[in-house]
């Protein structure tokens, strides 16, 4: 497989896990989804705010069970998301050995995925101080355009949501990284990276759900983000 892999500076520093944000692959998409679906714990994704937490008890329902983030703290079991313009973010804790892998578009975002999966760590023993997160690939505020009713939806849940928006030529836009960003400093989680990588720019070589109904695609592929403990 022909793939670009992308890492965060911050997780690179752990050396008992391991973690990529991957692009597009030369090969054929049902090829490597088919190859990475037999070593990957990936979930049914549905916008929702639903996580499974899986450890050495647990009988996994693999590639089977609907949700929208992963947590484990068991040793060489991957577990990943698929993107292609909502957010992958993935979280480790360094004093736990405890991982996550969230799938944040709008919708999870706003139902508040990260602090349930954060909240869920915390019990777990986690702490805000020894988390590390980090928001990989997605598409960013400049070619996010929304609806208005969007907007006010994120204004009446917080009316400082306002900037996350940006109003250019009578049209809307909003930022999902910083947005998420935010809730994630608002959990006190200190150590927090963006990956600055823009899916809908041709450019950097991603899937884009947003990109491929602008050009009238029928179908488009999904970036994987992936982490584990060794």
């Amino acid at each position: 497989m022909d793939f670009n892999l992308i890492k965060s500076k911050k997780l690179s520093r752990y050396k008992n896990i391991k973690h990529g944000f991957f692009d597009k692959s030369e090969d054929k998409d049902k090829h490597i989804e088919k190859n990475l679906k037999k070593k990957i714990i990936f979930l049914h994704q549905v916008h929702s705010n639903k996580f499974y937490f899986i450890d050495k008890k647990s009988k996994s329902k693999k590639n089977k069970s609907d949700g929208d983030a992963i947590i484990t703290n068991k040793k060489s079991t991957p577990i990943g998301i698929l993107t292609a313009d909502c957010a992958p973010v993935l979280i480790y804790d360094k004093n736990t050995n405890m991982i996550a892998a969230i799938h944040a578009g709008w919708k999870g975002a706003y139902k508040d995925i990260i602090k349930n999966v954060s909240d869920f760590m915390l019990k777990k023993g986690c702490s805000p101080d020894t988390m590390t997160a980090v928001i990989g690939p997605c598409i960013s505020i400049k070619n996010y355009e929304v609806k208005e009713d969007l907007k006010n939806k994120f204004l009446k849940k917080d009316k400082n949501n306002n900037i996350f928006f940006k109003n250019i030529k009578n049209k809307t836009y909003f930022s999902l990284n910083k947005y998420i960003y935010s809730q994630l400093k608002n959990l006190n989680i200190k150590n927090i990276e963006i990956i600055k990588k823009d899916t809908f720019d041709v450019k950097n070589n991603f899937f884009s759900a947003r990109r491929a109904i602008n050009c009238n695609e029928n179908n488009y592929g999904r970036n994987i983000s992936i982490i584990m403990i060794n």
